[in-house]
């Protein structure tokens, strides 16, 4: 069984020798809930945060952004239009690099992706966090993966150069009882194809019980407990 709490010490002590990294979570709780909730993964973002005085940490929260639908231009009876030089954003202080290619975003004047692909292009590391549902990512990590899909494109299919290449990268996900590490190894795999320098020590999955069928109220309430005790209060 693994040891969270050194997994947790690897990742804390491989982001201190960065620079600039960036966070993205993509978990959810209805902000209606008395008192707040924070996502578990969310909480674990911004502690492990704390760990890292005096290092540049972004942290966004992208279910707070408005992202639209990837629009799926990989595909379609034209062929591949994703990432072309004629979807760059021409917005200077929504695109400062000039990277930003998605036709999502130029058809959406509000779409907010701009917001990560801005700091994501800064960052010397970037490390997902997000919830399993289903035996899978969570809704808002596979729209956003999707969203960059350009990024991968600009480098695989239009054979252009790999943007971030030299960006290290990583995925830590949180789940209760089913498929969660299955999913986590699905997603790394994708962070490698994207053209990440994926990095072990920042690839890892917690899940409170191995007994898929086990959907009852004490054990989502154990499981809140366990993941504090492991992940918070230390």
């Amino acid at each position: 069984m693994e040891n969270h709490q050194e997994l947790l010490a690897k990742t804390v002590q491989y982001l201190k020798s960065k620079k600039k990294i960036l966070f993205l979570t993509t978990s959810n709780r209805w902000s209606g809930e008395a008192g707040g909730e924070m996502p578990k993964s969310t909480n674990l973002a911004y502690k492990i945060a704390e760990k890292l005085k005096g290092i540049d940490v972004q942290i966004i929260e992208v279910p707070k952004l408005k992202i639209y639908p990837c629009e799926g231009n990989v595909s379609t009876s034209g062929g591949n239009s994703c990432g072309l030089k004629e979807a760059i954003l021409k917005d200077s202080s929504k695109n400062p690099s000039g990277n930003h290619r998605c036709w999502a975003s130029i058809n959406n004047p509000d779409d907010e992706l701009w917001k990560i692909s801005m700091e994501l292009f800064k960052a010397d590391c970037v490390l997902f966090f997000g919830s399993i549902r289903w035996g899978q990512m969570n809704s808002f990590y596979q729209k956003l993966i999707e969203r960059l899909t350009w990024i991968e494109n600009r480098h695989s299919a239009l054979g252009e150069d790999n943007l971030i290449e030299n960006i290290e990268a990583g995925i830590i996900s949180v789940g209760q009882n089913w498929h969660g590490n299955e999913a986590m190894l699905t997603q790394k795999k994708v962070l490698e194809y994207y053209g990440f320098k994926v990095v072990e020590d920042l690839c890892w999955h917690w899940q409170f019980t191995e007994i898929a069928e086990d959907e009852s109220d004490t054990s989502y309430q154990e499981a809140y407990k366990e993941f504090g005790k492991v992940f918070l209060d230390n």
